[in-house]
C-alpha cells in the first residue's frame, strides 16, 4: 500500500467543486456561526453543513481511514438508535406517557451525534496540505473570540433578546416549543439570584449558559495556540488584550465548572510545558502562571468564588435529579435506557419547589438533563455511557504523552470534558469541538509517525470490520 493510502491525492485540493476549498463547510459553520444565532440557525447551521462533510466521505469511502477506538463509537451510535425502542415505555419516577415533543428531541440528539461522527472522519480523512491544522485552530481560536464577545454582550445587556427570521417562519406551534424555542431564539444572557440579587450569567451566542461556559474552556487552547504562540508580534498584542478581557466575562459567569476547568487544564499545560520545553519555555511559562496568579489575586475572582461557595444555589436539587435519573434508569431500563429525557414525576420534593413565572429555574428538570453522563445513562442505558466513555478516554490514553501543540490542545479539550460531564449538557457546540479536536490529535499523530492508516470501506463501517482494521 502506497504510504498516502486512505488520503485524497495531495494535488487535489479542491473538493465538491472546483471553486469551494477544501474544509469550506466548516468555515461556513464557524465563521459564519454570529449570523447563524442572529437568524436563529447557529446550532441547525452547524447540523446542515455536515451534509457536504458526508457527500465528501462518500466519494472517498474505498479510501476511509478511522482512528482506533472509532468500532466503540460505532457500538455507541447502534445503542443509541436502539433507544428508539424504548421511547414510549414508561420510565419509573417520570410523567407516564409522551407526545411528540419526545420524538423530536430524540431526532435531534441523533442528528447531532451523526454530526459528530461525520465532522470527525472528515478532518481525519483530510490531508495537512488539504486542510492544514492552522487554518481548523485558527476557526477554533476565532470561535473563543465569538464566545467572549458574546459574554460581554451578556454583562452589558443582559435583557436583550431576539425574535430570530427562523422563528417567525416556524409554525406557532412549533416555535413555541419550550424546547425549540431555546435553540432559535437568540438571548444574551439568563438572569439568575444565585448570590441573592440578579445577576446576568452570559450565554451569548449560545442556547445556555453553561454552554457558554463549555465553549470558553474548548475554544481557549487553541485560541491561546493561534493568536499568542503562535503569532505576529500585532496579533499576539491583541491576543493578550483579548485574553485578560475574557476573563471578566469568565469570572462574572459565576460558572463554578468553568472555574475548575480552566484550573485543571492550566495546571496540566503547565506541567507538559515543563516536560517537553528547555529553559526558556519553563522561565515564559513560571512568569506566565505567576503573572496570572497576580491577575487573579487583584481581581474579584476571590471574593465571588467565596461568595459563590457560600451560595451552592443548585447543588441539592442536581443531587436530587442525578440520584432520581440513576434510580429510574438503573431499575426500569438499565442496558439500552429510555432513548430520550421524561419529565419529574412531582417537583423533587421541596427543593425544586415546581414552576414558577419568569422563573425557568425554580422548576424541575427532566430526568436525564443537568450532567451529559446522566443523559448517557437515562437514555442510553449503562451499555451506551460505557461505549461513549471509553471512545474519549481510549483517545485520551493514546495522546496524553505527545508532545505536539494540537495533541496539547486536544488533551485540555477532553480534560475539560470530562470534569464538565457531570454537570454540563454537551450535546451541540461543546462535543462537537471535542470530536474536532480528537480529529486533530489523530491526524497530528498519525502524519508525526508516518503510519500508514488504516483503509475501512464505507460498506465495512461495521464495529467487527473496524476491529479486524485495527488489528491489522
Amino acid at each position: 500500500m502506497r504510504a498516502n493510502a486512505g488520503r485524497a491525492p495531495l494535488a487535489t485540493p479542491r473538493l465538491l467543486t472546483g471553486r469551494l476549498p477544501a474544509g469550506w463547510p466548516l468555515t461556513v459553520a464557524l465563521l459564519g456561526f454570529p449570523l447563524w444565532w442572529i437568524l436563529g440557525l447557529a446550532n441547525l447551521m452547524l447540523i446542515f453543513m455536515t451534509v457536504p462533510m458526508a457527500m465528501t466521505l462518500w466519494r472517498r469511502r474505498s479510501t476511509l481511514v478511522a482512528p482506533n477506538g472509532f468500532g466503540v463509537w460505532l457500538f455507541f451510535l447502534v445503542w443509541v438508535l436502539l433507544g428508539a425502542l424504548t421511547l414510549w415505555a414508561d420510565a419509573p419516577l417520570a410523567d407516564p406517557g409522551g407526545g411528540f415533543s419526545r420524538v423530536l428531541v430524540y431526532g435531534y440528539r441523533v442528528a447531532w451525534y451523526a454530526a459528530f461522527t461525520v465532522v470527525l472522519l472528515y478532518i481525519g480523512n483530510m490531508s495537512e496540505r488539504e486542510l492544514p491544522s492552522g487554518k481548523i485552530g485558527r476557526l477554533l481560536g476565532f470561535m473563543f473570540v465569538v464566545t467572549a464577545a458574546g459574554g460581554f454582550l451578556g454583562l452589558l445587556l443582559p435583557s436583550v433578546q431576539l425574535t430570530s427570521p427562523m422563528e417567525m417562519l416556524l409554525p406557532g406551534g412549533l416555535a413555541n416549543n419550550a424546547f425549540i424555542r431555546d435553540i432559535i431564539h437568540p438571548r444574551t444572557a439568563a438572569i439568575e439570584t444565585i448570590l441573592g440579587f440578579e445577576q446576568a450569567r452570559p450565554m451569548a451566542p449560545f442556547a445556555y449558559a453553561n454552554t457558554w461556559g463549555a465553549a470558553y474552556a474548548f475554544f481557549l487552547p487553541y485560541f491561546l495556540l493561534t493568536w499568542i504562540i503562535r503569532a505576529r508580534r500585532g496579533r499576539r498584542i491583541m491576543g493578550m488584550a483579548i485574553f485578560v478581557l475574557s476573563l471578566w466575562p469568565a469570572v462574572y459567569s459565576l460558572n463554578r465548572g468553568l472555574w475548575l476547568a480552566l484550573g485543571t487544564i492550566g495546571l496540566f499545560g503547565v506541567v507538559k510545558l515543563a516536560q517537553v520545553g528547555g529553559p526558556r519555555v519553563i522561565a515564559w511559562t513560571a512568569g506566565a502562571v505567576a503573572a496570572g496568579a497576580i491577575v487573579v489575586a487583584l481581581s474579584p475572582l476571590p471574593g465571588l468564588v467565596q461568595d459563590r461557595l457560600d451560595n451552592p444555589h443548585s447543588n441539592n436539587r442536581r443531587a436530587m435529579l442525578a440520584e432520581e435519573t440513576t434510580r429510574s434508569a438503573l431499575t426500569g431500563s438499565p442496558l439500552v435506557g429510555f432513548g430520550s429525557t421524561r419529565n419529574v414525576q412531582g417537583d423533587l420534593g421541596t427543593v425544586a419547589g415546581g414552576d414558577k413565572a419568569g422563573c425557568k429555574a425554580c422548576g424541575s428538570p427532566p430526568l436525564g438533563t443537568q450532567g451529559h453522563l446522566w443523559l448517557l445513562l437515562f437514555a442510553n442505558g449503562v451499555v451506551g455511557t460505557i461505549a461513549f466513555c471509553a471512545f474519549f478516554a481510549v483517545r485520551f490514553l493514546r495522546h496524553w504523552r505527545d508532545r505536539g501543540a494540537y495533541s496539547l490542545a486536544g488533551c485540555c479539550v477532553l480534560i475539560s470534558c470530562t470534569l464538565f460531564m457531570i454537570t454540563y449538557d454537551m450535546v451541540e457546540v461543546p462535543l462537537y469541538t471535542v470530536m474536532i479536536a480528537v480529529a486533530l490529535m489523530w491526524r497530528a499523530e498519525r502524519d508525526k509517525r508516518g503510519e500508514q492508516p488504516r483503509r475501512v470501506a464505507a460498506r465495512a463501517l461495521t464495529p467487527r470490520a473496524l476491529h479486524e482494521a485495527e488489528a491489522r
